[in-house]
């Protein structure tokens, strides 16, 4: 784990231009019937939190591979037609750091069931169950539901959210960049 950042309590104790994240990782939603489609998480980082499927990157695979293996590890589905609307650079105070592609879609196929990592649970998008996610997801989560592209970064001691600052990209609806 990286130290460089470790002594950050707000956004502009660092220099995001030099920042470099210890893991590259994604999220996906799936949208469907107004419904999102969360995960109880069974382990790794947000273990005991409500998310949406995804993890970490492997060695030499793009991000939206990563989204489709991750919802296929979690869930059991075979996600598509995949759109990345989110873009989140993540410090933790320990020094841990992680940047997160999220993306969103309403095709998949196959039916959701719980494995060692993930239990699905279909919401409704109006009781999404915030108290239950990490801090950060009442902020940037009715922005990905309205098709609207961000850009963010996060400083977190734990599960507690210290600052953060949010960009987004217009016009509505426009891809994030990098892959």
């Amino acid at each position: 784990m990286s130290e460089a950042w470790s002594s950050a309590r707000t956004v502009n104790d660092i220099d995001w231009s030099r920042w470099q994240a210890v893991d590259t990782a994604t999220l996906v939603f799936v949208i469907r019937d107004g419904e999102i489609l969360l995960i109880d998480k069974k382990r790794g980082l947000g273990k005991g939190k409500v998310n949406g499927p995804g993890g970490k990157v492997d060695p030499g695979e793009s991000v939206a591979d990563c989204a489709v293996r991750e919802c296929r590890e979690e869930l059991g589905i075979e996600v598509s037609n995949l759109e990345r609307l989110g873009e989140h650079r993540f410090q933790f105070v320990d020094g841990y750091s992680i940047h997160c592609f999220v993306f969103r879609t309403s095709r998949f196929q196959g039916a959701p069931v719980e494995t060692p990592e993930a239990a699905p649970r279909w919401t409704a998008v109006g009781e999404i169950p915030y108290e239950l996610m990490w801090e950060d997801d009442r902020i940037w989560l009715p922005l990905l539901l309205e098709g609207q592209a961000f850009v963010a970064n996060w400083i977190f001691d734990g599960d507690t959210m210290l600052d953060h600052e949010l960009q987004i990209l217009e016009p509505p609806g426009a891809a994030c960049r990098a892959s």
